[in-house]
């Protein structure tokens, strides 16, 4: 049987945490910022947990990543 392929494009822009939790960036990061306050920037800036929808494309996607 041949290894899975991880998907490079996936490890890019998902983070699995200790846990198993996996983490994505937020949206509204990368430009127009001069107009967004300082406490919208910093929210925006944190990392979120993908949806439960997605949960099982994405471990698809990083089958060596932690479970």
């Amino acid at each position: 049987m041949p290894k899975q392929k991880t998907r490079k494009a996936a490890v890019k822009r998902f983070k699995i945490t200790g846990t198993g939790k996996v983490m994505r960036r937020g949206a509204k990061t990368k430009h127009l910022l001069e107009c967004k306050s300082s406490s919208q920037k910093r929210r925006y800036a944190k990392d979120r947990e993908i949806s439960k929808t997605d949960y099982e494309r994405i471990k698809v996607m990083i089958p060596y990543g932690k479970s």
